[in-house]
């Protein structure tokens, strides 16, 4: 059994209603969800002309490879209907693999660990909230080192 650890994310259409969504499916198509942190609200990152997105953390555990997975979470995204127009653009969704068990991989569509995360707050705190002791296989740093860390200081709220 593999545990992956994933974040979903999205600033269109009814962003509470997709990330349910999102949840279900990945549920449902790609095994076990076994935690769920919180939602966040945070500003756009990179492209900051659009709306604030809505993210969470998942805790999944699967008998997929990292292969399989992203292939199954990139037709949930598609499903969903999401469009890749724009980098760091608006999105209905938005499905990333953080960690896979504790796995290095390259491929032309899928790096994990994601090779981003130790530098975005909207990844670590809702990483934190469930699973504080993950570990980066690269940096060799739980996620609440890398949060201590984060250069990032864009504000991350909890939703209501």
């Amino acid at each position: 059994m593999n545990t992956v650890y994933l974040l979903t994310g999205g600033n269109m259409g009814n962003r509470e209603e997709n990330l349910a969504t999102a949840r279900r499916l990945i549920h449902e198509q790609c095994g076990t969800i076994t935690a769920a942190s919180p939602l966040y609200e945070t500003a756009a990152w990179g492209n900051t002309d659009q709306p604030a997105f809505l993210n969470q953390s998942l805790c999944l555990h699967t008998l997929l490879n990292a292969k399989q997975l992203i292939r199954r979470l990139l037709k949930i995204e598609k499903v969903m209907g999401r469009i890749r127009e724009e980098k760091y653009g608006p999105r209905l969704i938005d499905i990333d693999i953080l960690l896979f068990n504790e796995e290095k991989h390259h491929y032309p569509f899928l790096t994990i660990p994601h090779p981003e995360m130790q530098n975005r707050r909207f990844v670590l705190i809702p990483l934190a909230a469930i699973a504080p002791e993950a570990r980066h296989p690269l940096l060799n740093k739980t996620v609440e080192e890398l949060l201590t860390l984060c250069p990032d200081m864009l504000p991350v709220k909890k939703y209501s």
